[in-house]
């Protein structure tokens, strides 16, 4: 990754899913990259999490699901991106996504889907390999 800047990565937790442990290993799995990391914390509504990724100027949002809204809270946060001029901002989700959901969800503007299991350092190199940091 050449980067003129620190990539900047926000880990939210969308909808009403009271487990956060795995966002709390990839936000720690991002830092320990190198990578400056937001967390917005539990219960986020799709609009908290744009709002707060344009507002702390982030290249890419990461967001961990396992409540199974998947298909209603993914895409909103991806519309609301393209309703502020910001889907330039790429959003990448993980958690409990049935691989039938994931064209769905890549149609929808999610750049990519880890699955559980995925590793961390799997999830970090496609961040590096898929990210640029933004002007």
């Amino acid at each position: 990754m050449t980067a003129s800047r620190t990539l900047r990565v926000l880990v939210g937790k969308p909808g009403l899913d009271g487990h956060d442990r795995g966002a709390k290993i990839i936000a720690r799995a991002f830092r320990d990259a190198g990578f400056e990391v937001i967390y917005t914390g539990l219960h986020q509504t799709p609009e908290q999490i744009v709002s707060a990724a344009i507002q702390e100027d982030v290249d890419c949002v990461g967001l961990s699901i396992l409540s199974g809204a998947h298909n209603t809270l993914l895409p909103r946060v991806c519309q609301l991106f393209r309703e502020k001029s910001a889907d330039d901002i790429k959003v990448f989700s993980g958690g409990v996504i049935p691989e039938d959901d994931i064209p769905g969800l890549k149609a929808a503007g999610i750049c990519e889907v880890f699955t559980s299991g995925t590793s961390t350092e799997a999830i970090v190199s496609w961040v590096k390999t898929n990210v640029i940091p933004r002007a």
